[in-house]
């Protein structure tokens, strides 16, 4: 009888110890179970609250409203309001990386409809107009398919590159511009530096800056220059690639086509050539021959590339000859400005507080006859940088914004360069806003 006795405590033991590990490990998975669903829940909460369109803008460009044209003074010419709603250069990302069973949309060019693998090269600055008005100095580009598209607004470099890689408006991505206001500080986006400050990196994190990620999640080769790959414009719209960097353009196509040959489906190719020319040299004869150049080196990435694979071209933005026509902006007017942002082109004017009503006459009465004056809430309205502008990007914006219609310039002394350019973009013209959208197969 003792020894039965003395059984019972091991087993009254080994009965707690099993119902206490029972109930620890039931308590636990219940906790974290409950505490991940209120995790995700608040974060879901708070990423809506920052792109609320985020789910559908990014898989389906066809569900957004079209924007409206705007209304502009009797005998100014009319302003393009880019088309986020279809042939847009936001929606070729989503087209190309999005899920399987959609459909690709029908602006698309023949060629890259179907096509399982796909590269997708930018170059930089070459405008549908300008193409177009030199065929015999680029065959190979004009022999391919396809014909014009919009880019965003402003038709800039950092807003348009971020647009293309994310898939997203320049309202939702909130690198609405080539100069942005931030906090109060001036941030040029390319460079990444403050005025008077030097770099920002630290103080105005690119990830958090714009906090989307490129290509839809996906790990896409990326071959553009090397001296760009660690730049902190490289970290806002292309943090999360594999990339890969030319240093020659030579070897732009050859590293295209090792890409495709390892097995990616989709690459992206970046060129700057045509876009700088433009801005040192303006059109003429040096840039005739930038454009000879570009266009052997898409021939040679055609070339370059697997059977059946799609090479599609388009371009961030188009050009205007501006020259020496650079207007410095009434002094009257600039009594009412606190500071100004933007570029030559899209000349945003930061009013100081209460004279914002007075700043857009006061620029209109000035500056109308070469420029379409806008307010930000006209351009809010009328859906220039797409349906959704958050709060926290509308305060990237200044009150007034000339945007120039004739072939002229801005004048802002926070806003210089090495050189002074020749050819200019940012406005919202035909020859700045209609890119090339074309493809050929391999």
């Amino acid at each position: 009888m003792a020894r039965a006795r003395c059984g019972a405590v091991p087993a009254a033991i080994g009965w707690f110890i099993g119902w206490f590990i029972g109930w620890f490990i039931g308590w636990f998975i219940g906790w974290f179970i409950g505490w991940f669903i209120g995790w995700f829940i608040g974060w879901f909460i708070g990423w809506l609250s920052f792109a609320p369109a985020r789910w559908w803008t990014v898989r389906a460009v066809s569900d957004l409203e079209p924007s409206r044209p705007g209304a502009v003074p009797p005998g100014a010419p009319q302003y393009v309001v880019p088309n986020y709603a279809g042939a847009n250069v936001r929606g070729l990302v989503p087209a190309f990386l999005g899920p399987s069973h959609l459909a690709r949309p029908d602006w698309l060019p023949e060629p890259a409809r179907q096509a399982r693998h796909v590269v997708l090269l930018v170059l930089d600055g070459l405008g549908w107009d300008q193409l177009r008005d030199r065929p015999h100095l680029a065959p190979t580009l004009s022999a391919m398919t396809g014909g014009p598209i919009t880019t965003v607004a402003p038709t800039t470099t950092a807003t348009a590159l971020t647009s293309i890689t994310t898939g997203l408006t320049p309202g939702e991505h909130g690198l609405i511009g080539y100069r942005i206001d931030v906090g109060g500080d001036v941030l040029n986006v390319l460079r990444w530096h403050t005025d008077g400050r030097g770099d920002a990196r630290r103080l105005h994190e690119p990830e958090r800056l714009q906090p989307f990620p490129p290509f839809m999640g996906d790990a896409v080769p990326v071959v553009s220059k090397a001296e760009l790959e660690r730049s902190a414009f490289s970290a806002a719209h292309l943090r999360g690639c594999v990339p890969v960097g030319w240093r020659s353009p030579s070897s732009l196509a050859v590293t295209v086509g090792e890409q495709l040959r390892a097995g990616a489906p989709f690459v992206y190719a970046y060129y700057d050539g045509v876009d700088k020319i433009a801005h040192e040299r303006g059109f003429g004869d040096y840039y005739d021959a930038e454009l000879r150049a570009a266009d052997r080196l898409v021939a040679d990435v055609i070339a370059a590339v697997p059977a059946g694979v799609a090479v599609v071209v388009t371009a961030d933005h188009g050009q205007v000859h501006v020259g020496d026509r650079v207007i410095v902006p009434d002094a009257a007017m600039m009594r009412l400005v606190h500071h100004a942002s933007g570029e030559g082109r899209f000349r945003w004017l930061h009013a100081r507080p209460g004279a914002s009503a007075e700043l857009a006459s006061a620029a209109r009465a000035a500056h109308g006859d070469v420029s379409w004056v806008v307010t930000r809430e006209q351009t809010l309205d009328e859906g220039w940088f797409g349906p959704v502008v958050p709060p926290p990007v509308q305060a990237r914006l200044g009150d007034v914004a000339l945007v120039a219609h004739q072939d002229v310039s801005f004048d802002d002394p926070a806003d210089s360069g090495p050189f002074q350019l020749v050819c200019r973009h940012g406005s919202l013209t035909p020859a700045e806003v209609y890119v090339p959208l074309i493809a050929a197969l391999g």
